[in-house]
């Protein structure tokens, strides 16, 4: 990716708002490449934390995001560009030097150790004297909730008790950077969602620098300051949560994040705004001032599943068409459809699950969505 390019998808400091503290390190990752024989995994990557913000690296397997995590604390040696923290470069700098605390996706605890001597060991290996041990042990323990439990051993916990443990050891030598390789990715989903939750309130009490690793795209709208969305390498997009959600750069983060109606786009139409988008199969529409695309390429249309309306609801919007139903399904208190506009076009709809409102297949109704809602994105 050309320096232009990283420019075009990066992000502004200023326009973050006051997230992040003084007291915590900043991360810079400047133009990372990794090369493995004639495979590039992680091509010219460049973003900027500030002290106290936790990073989502997001994208499927392949994408180069543990790889990137991997650089940044010193486990793999990166081909080229530069990592720094609190504005230093540590890439001669050994993985222990790095002051960088890590949470692996199987916990890495010590079976034969407590949960004390687990917590225990770094400050054990930094000669840490034995009172302050046992006071900064402690410490870290009743932070992730599991005092009592000290003197219990891996196999007598349960999964969200070890990822605690494992959590506690990262933090209880006070590291300046925080590393979480798919922290959630061995519990099941009830817990996954309540330790999402408890990990992104204690980041924020201890106002730690974080950068996490996951494919799970929940997980990284829940607990992220900015996401940065990988692909064969190479960064899609970054910004806050719901930047990235609302306003995809591309058609893969549209289709990676979160569900899309995706079409294709034949031309846009007018110099004002806002902009008419025509699909392939004729279905006309006015588009976001916010679209990135400006037809002088190829182009899509992205319009969220849940910011489409149908029936009566549908009918005022000034984009609204004609469809038929041809599938619906119930997913708890949504309701999603399947419908089929004159021309061929499918829409996709998610619709709350009031009591008799339901379209069955075959019906025929109106779906509609708001200019605001609808992006035209390059192809």
């Amino acid at each position: 990716m050309s320096a232009a390019t990283s420019a075009t998808i990066g992000i502004d400091r200023a326009a973050r708002g006051e997230a992040g503290t003084s007291a915590a390190a900043s991360l810079d990752v400047e133009r990372l490449v990794k090369e493995f024989g004639r495979t590039r995994v992680v091509d010219d990557l460049s973003f900027s934390l500030r002290g106290g913000e936790l990073l989502t690296l997001l994208g499927p397997s392949g994408s180069g995001k543990t790889t990137t995590m991997r650089m940044i604390a010193g486990f793999e040696d990166p081909t080229s560009g530069d990592v720094r923290i609190a504005g230093e470069s540590v890439l001669d700098r050994e993985v222990h030097r790095r002051d960088i605390g890590v949470v692996f996706q199987q916990y890495a605890l010590f079976p034969h150790m407590t949960v004390f001597g687990n917590v225990a060991y770094p400050l054990e290996m930094r000669r840490v004297p034995k009172a302050e041990r046992a006071r900064r042990v402690e410490r870290a323990i009743s932070m992730v909730r599991l005092s009592g439990f000290e003197g219990r051993y891996p196999r007598e916990l349960s999964g969200g008790q070890q990822q605690r443990v494992a959590l506690a050891r990262a933090i209880v030598f006070q590291p300046r950077l925080l590393l979480m390789d798919e922290p959630m990715g061995a519990l099941d989903k009830r817990l996954r969602e309540l330790m999402q939750v408890e990990v992104r309130q204690l980041q924020r009490e201890l106002g730690i620098t974080t950068v996490s690793v996951t494919h799970d795209q929940v997980e990284a709208l829940v607990m992220s300051d900015l996401i940065a969305v990988l692909d064969g390498g190479v960064l899609q997009q970054i910004g806050p949560p719901l930047e990235v959600y609302q306003r995809p750069a591309n058609r893969f983060v549209a289709d990676f994040l979160g569900e899309s109606n995706l079409l294709e786009v034949a031309r846009l139409e007018g110099g004002a705004d806002p902009k008419v988008a025509v699909t392939a199969k004729g279905l006309r529409t006015t588009v976001s001032a916010d679209s990135v695309a400006d037809g002088r390429e190829p182009a899509l249309l992205v319009v969220r599943p849940e910011n489409v309306a149908i029936g009566e609801a549908a009918r005022d919007l000034c984009n609204h068409l004609p469809v038929e139903v041809r599938e619906m399904l119930y997913v708890g208190d949504l309701v999603k459809y399947r419908c089929v506009a004159e021309g061929g076009d499918e829409i996709q709809v998610k619709a709350l699950a009031a009591a008799g409102s339901a379209f069955a297949p075959g019906a025929r109704t109106t779906v509609g969505w708001r200019t605001e809602h609808c992006l035209a994105v390059a192809r």
